[in-house]
């Protein structure tokens, strides 16, 4: 997968998706929390297929 996701958004991204999935966990709000796994994962990845469909680069090493 090529990295569409640059270093402040993978840092927003990772701290959201933990909040959500720590807040879902403790019952702070409801079941949609979990919903944290989708910013997590694509900040630890690097890598966004909707960054990818709409033609998004926050990467700027992989914007030549």
């Amino acid at each position: 997968m090529k990295k569409n996701v640059g270093t402040l958004d993978r840092i927003i991204r990772i701290i959201l998706g933990l909040a959500l999935i720590a807040a879902a966990a403790t019952g702070a709000i409801g079941w949609w929390g979990w919903i944290g796994v989708v910013p997590l994962a694509t900040g630890l990845m690097s890598s966004c297929l909707l960054y990818s469909l709409l033609g998004i680069n926050t990467c700027p090493a992989d914007k030549k």
